[in-house]
């Protein structure tokens, strides 16, 4: 009787064994414990991306070279001059917002000093469609891509209350923003660390080129690095010193770009909403006036025929005659078609305002006074014009350090 007990309780707790391992292979869905990713993050080391710096020159507007060609084009270009400032400033935001990039700047022109090199020219604008063509280039002259980015804006958008204050061009921005990230993967940890050398080095070859040149060797147009300046080279350290007032200077260039960028916004927006609309109606026109062509010419066969068999010819040339009537009339309408934004009380505060923004491509910038190791600058004009005189004292106070003894 003791050994049936006992046999009992063996299976009890055998089966009380099986069913703990049952259980505890249930537990393998859902979340694991926070210690096994612990033990994951010990046993696979940590591989440190260098993060590029990011220029990004005020985009060319791409106006035509003739004037005269800017109706058939349907170019503003005014507005175009202003979308210019606008659209590098918005491709920054988006390339910050991916975080795989370190500090992301619009400038004036495309000679300031950054790991990469993001050049843009607008090829269509106009409140349908927006058309990017991209170049990125980076500090040693090796082109990444080339290509062109596009976003068609549906109807919808403008109806939809959750988009209001949004910008209907936004997609176009994160395409290539998309993008650039993914040529980003294509380069090996090396190559991205010698960008860094490659760009103090172009640096200083902008403040004493004789100093810096013997570092880099240029083949058809691309630099490759032949040696390293020392760590404690006092040469190089008093370029990195420089370099930096020059990422100050350019950073609160930053500032104004933001504000332009802000203060045509509302204006802006309502110009790409009535704009769409006068596309879309004129595209409409132009369908029905396409309808009434083809009719025409249906008829107008018909008439061909009728002659040959030798139907009535005068019926016919006048019913030809009131078809083509209506043919000329549509495509007429749609040439005479009225811009609501060139016209109406409403939009017409925004349109000056468009205007006015859009009359120079580089923005004004007050006056301002910089003070750098005892010396000061007055920097005046618009931001090019500024750059460049920002440019021209670094000269004069890197040469004045070389030799302190030469009244410049």
């Amino acid at each position: 009787m003791t050994f049936k007990k006992i046999v009992a309780v063996f299976l009890i707790y055998t089966f009380f064994l099986s069913g703990c391992v049952t259980n505890n292979t249930r537990t393998s869905v859902g979340p694991h414990l926070s210690s096994s990713y612990q033990e994951t993050a010990r046993n696979v080391p940590e591989v440190k991306i260098p993060k590029l710096d990011v220029i990004i020159p005020v985009f060319d507007p791409g106006l035509p070279e003739d004037p005269s060609d800017y109706d058939d084009e349907n170019i503003w270009p005014e507005l175009r001059k202003a979308e210019a400032n606008r659209f590098a400033y918005k491709l920054k935001e988006t390339l910050e917002a991916t975080g795989r990039f370190g500090a992301v700047r619009v400038t004036p022109d495309k000679t300031a000093t950054g790991d990469l090199y993001i050049l843009g020219r607008i090829k269509a604008s106009d409140g349908d469609k927006v058309v990017l063509e991209i170049e990125t280039v980076d500090i040693s002259g090796k082109r990444w891509f080339k290509d062109s980015f596009k976003h068609e804006v549906s109807e919808a958008f403008h109806k939809n209350q959750r988009k209001k204050g949004l910008d209907p061009y936004d997609p176009v921005f994160e395409k290539t923003a998309a993008r650039i990230v993914e040529e980003l993967k294509k380069h090996s940890l090396q190559e991205l660390e010698d960008l860094h050398y490659i760009a103090d080095l172009r640096f200083g070859t902008n403040l004493s080129e004789n100093t810096f040149i013997p570092y880099m060797e240029t083949k058809r147009g691309r630099i490759t690095l032949v040696g390293k300046p020392s760590d404690d080279d006092p040469m190089m350290q008093r370029v990195k010193a420089v370099r930096v007032r020059d990422q100050l200077f350019i950073d609160s260039l930053q500032d104004n770009y933001a504000a332009f960028s802000d203060k045509m916004k509302d204006s802006y927006l309502i110009w790409q909403e009535q704009s769409l609309f006068e596309v879309q109606a004129q595209r409409a026109a132009r369908h029905k006036a396409t309808g009434q062509a083809i009719g025409g010419v249906v008829l107008i066969g018909l008439a061909v025929l009728a002659a040959v068999w030798g139907a009535d010819s005068d019926s016919i040339g006048s019913s030809t005659a009131g078809t083509t009537g209506a043919i000329l009339g549509g495509m007429a309408g749609a040439s005479l078609l009225s811009k609501s934004f060139n016209t109406s009380e409403e939009a017409k505060v925004h349109r000056e305002a468009l205007n006015e923004l859009g009359q120079s491509i580089d923005m004004e910038l007050s006056p301002q006074v910089i003070v750098f190791e005892k010396e000061n600058v007055e920097l005046t004009g618009n931001a090019k014009e500024q750059f460049v005189q920002w440019r021209e004292f670094l000269q004069k106070i890197y040469a004045e350090e070389r030799t302190p003894d030469v009244q410049l």
